[in-house]
């Protein structure tokens, strides 16, 4: 009954008095966490443009494409949690494959250091950037709508050389499988193209060349061929573009990307470059997807395709149809692959 008794404004008071205190603590600890190896000042080279998309696995050959661009200047490494010693060691491998002023590793573990103006300085100062496998959707939760996004899109405008395997791969085109609740695997993405585990982003990176484009990695490997049909398929049937483009990657290869749309395929596989034109027949909720003309352009390693005109050369074209969930190839010696 005492509490009942107290004044109204000392109440208010009180309240006041603890907003306040509030606003004086300190702010929590950023727990992003920074390893360099190499030169501690900053370099001021001229770094020449490129992007390297890796569909995951071993990847030397594209991180010396990523590295020599760099020329000789910083290179930073974007990853979410991992271990501090693995962080040190990737650092040291990069510094192995070409001169340069310092190899660094940004580890994030949450969304609020995306606006902490010490590691939006790091970014700011790389002259190559690379994200690391691991779960794109932390990629996602953590930098996009973020001082960190605005600052990887000043980079790839300045014509710094950018790139990403598997995880890191599949943020770098304008549309995205974000894998907000978990990988689709393609069987289940077939039979349900609104499932709850089909989530696809968009408007995060702006890479001009990957404009209207969606990746995947590891791919043959993984039998992605199903969801990757599906997402094509999502794209057009939620209005998001009248047609829309994919570049899929096998494990162990890569596309190494010029400012000019030409690509070179290396590695031990191909890549596959995908167009839809029109929408899905069917694509519904809990329905099979049925969806038609599709068209494939594979290239195997060693080939190459211009992302401009969308033209390959020592590669194979062919046709995909769905039916009732069901993906079949036409005029392909590989059948889907």
């Amino acid at each position: 009954m005492l509490l009942k008794r107290i004044p109204a404004f000392v109440a208010h008071r009180g309240v006041l008095l603890a907003l306040a205190l509030s606003l004086l603590a300190p702010a929590a600890p950023s727990k992003w966490k920074y390893f360099r190896s190499g030169n501690a000042p900053d370099s001021t080279v001229t770094p020449q443009p490129g992007f390297a998309l890796m569909g995951g696995g071993q990847q030397d050959p594209a991180l010396k494409f990523l590295c020599e661009r760099a020329n000789g200047g910083d290179f930073l490494i974007l990853r979410a949690n991992t271990d501090d010693e693995y962080a040190k060691k990737v650092n040291e491998e990069i510094r192995a494959l070409c001169p340069l002023n310092s190899a660094a590793t940004i580890v994030f573990s949450e969304r609020e250091d995306s606006d902490d103006p010490m590691l939006l300085e790091r970014i700011n100062q790389a002259e190559a950037i690379y994200f690391a496998g691991g779960d794109q959707s932390n990629y996602v939760r953590f930098w996009q709508d973020t001082p960190v996004e605005d600052a990887l899109n000043r980079h790839i405008a300045a014509g710094k050389p950018i790139g990403g395997s598997s995880a890191g791969l599949a943020i770098l085109g304008e549309f995205s499988f974000s894998s907000m609740i978990d990988t689709i695997h393609s069987p289940d993405a077939l039979a349900d193209p609104y499932g709850n585990k089909v989530t696809i982003s968009r408007d995060f990176l702006r890479i001009p060349l990957l404009s209207g484009i969606i990746t995947d990695t590891h791919f043959a490997k993984r039998d992605r061929m199903g969801r990757l049909v599906v997402f094509l398929a999502r794209i057009l049937q939620d209005g998001w573009a009248k047609q829309v483009r994919a570049v899929a990657v096998e494990q162990d290869a890569a596309v190494l990307l010029a400012a000019d749309g030409q690509a070179k395929i290396i590695g031990s596989g191909p890549a596959y470059f995908l167009e839809a034109t029109n929408p899905p027949e069917i694509c519904r909720r809990k329905i099979p997807l049925s969806f038609s003309g599709i068209s494939v352009h594979r290239v195997p390693s060693g080939g190459s395709f211009n992302v401009k005109d969308w033209k390959g050369t020592g590669g194979e074209d062919y046709q995909l149809s769905v039916v009732n969930g069901e993906l079949k190839s036409l005029g392909s010696n590989h059948g889907i692959y």
